[in-house]
């Protein structure tokens, strides 16, 4: 049975603000620290509930934030950028099931440091239906068959991961103040949830379904100014609305709609504000 772990960063106990998630800041080498336990409690829970493999993605900013001299050694670690499918790369369907760590809830939603891919972004959707990045992973995740099973973040990711995919384990590590306070478990209570919650979702994974995309996926994606908008649009394929900053793409089937996703955030990322 091979696990696959893609883990985000600010979804960890104890990481609340900018300074433990952005690499020039102060706390940034506590997250990481923060980071890489949680990665190790849910690895080793996996191995002692019977996996033979287990592959870990390093999902947030640059992607190369987790400490693989402190990884757990039977892991596998994929890290750095640029990767063709970013928070999902390397996944296929030979895996059994996926666990998301680390994550946050979507953009315009509550939640400890809630944003979607970029903070242009304002809303995301997949043939109407609003998601964020918890959201188009899965989507991916059901393209080859696997299904998420566990989902480890604050308190309004585990509710948006309990609306999206029925059956779902959730781990919540912290429960929001703000976007950026929280009411945080120790890491050591963390780390025992998290070896908990493992142990149920590789039990019960016979009980979820892999969340299935649409064959023809429309991606669109609100930006928060008409600027970055119009970057987005210099994607070819794509449409502009013509009077909000909604860029639209019809996308042959899901993996297409999500490197249209990443190339659409990372040309808006180029506006600037004067």
């Amino acid at each position: 049975m091979k696990l696959y772990i893609s883990i985000d960063m600010e979804g960890i106990t104890g990481l609340v603000d900018a300074t433990f998630v952005d690499s020039r800041q102060y706390n940034y080498t506590r997250g990481q620290h923060r980071m890489t336990e949680e990665a190790n409690h849910v690895i080793g829970a996996a191995f002692e509930q019977g996996c033979k493999e287990v592959v870990v993605n390093d999902s947030h900013s640059k992607m190369n934030n987790l400490l693989i001299e402190k990884l757990h050694p039977e892991a596998q670690l994929i890290m750095g950028d640029v990767k063709p499918y970013s928070m999902v790369q390397g996944l296929d369907s030979s895996y059994a099931g996926a666990a998301f760590l680390g994550y946050h809830s979507r953009a315009g939603r509550p939640g400890v440091l809630s944003h979607t891919m970029i903070f242009g972004v304002r809303n995301m959707f997949l043939n109407g239906r609003e998601v964020g990045e918890l959201g188009l992973n899965a989507f991916v995740a059901g393209y080859y068959g696997v299904p998420v099973l566990l989902v480890a973040g604050d308190d309004e990711t585990a509710l948006e991961a309990e609306e999206l995919i029925p059956g779902v384990t959730t781990a919540v590590v912290k429960k929001r103040v703000s976007r950026t306070a929280a009411v945080c478990l120790t890491p050591e209570k963390s780390g025992q949830l998290l070896m908990e919650k493992t142990k149920e979702a590789l039990a019960n994974r016979d009980k979820v379904q892999p969340l299935q995309p649409p064959e023809q996926p429309v991606l669109s994606i609100e930006f928060a100014n008409y600027g970055q908008a119009e970057w987005a649009h210099l994607m070819p394929g794509t449409t502009i609305d013509s009077n909000s900053p909604v860029v639209t793409f019809q996308a042959k089937h899901m993996l297409e709609a999500y490197q249209a996703m990443i190339v659409m955030t990372e040309l808006a990322m180029k506006t600037t504000f004067c």
